[in-house]
């Protein structure tokens, strides 16, 4: 199974996108686990990450997830693309965390 995390300011404005992911997977038949978090909780959640995607709004917390979480032998760390997340597209962000998945 494959497990996403999103990580947003709040983890409020995440949780929506995730409901959308969720749907997506679903009508795919994909197993995934997708949960959404604020910064100050990542701790709790980053170990059984498989990819870990920012909101825009948190995007300058990239530099630091990637040196924690990423590296070689780290998770993929990206931002959501601003347009994806603001129409709450769930699909395409589910198919670009695969591919960044799939990729490591």
């Amino acid at each position: 199974m494959k497990n996403i995390l999103l990580v947003c300011a709040a983890g409020m404005s995440t949780s929506m996108l995730v409901s959308k992911m969720e749907k997506a997977a679903t009508s795919k038949g994909e197993e995934v686990k997708i949960t959404a978090t604020s910064g100050g909780d990542i701790k709790k959640h980053i170990d059984d990450a498989n990819v870990l995607l920012l909101g825009p709004q948190v995007s300058y917390l990239k530099d630091d997830y990637e040196k924690q979480y990423g590296g070689a032998n780290g998770i993929p760390v990206e931002v959501i693309n601003s347009l994806d997340y603001g129409m709450m597209n769930g699909e395409k962000v589910l198919d670009w965390a695969f591919e960044l998945i799939d990729s490591k």
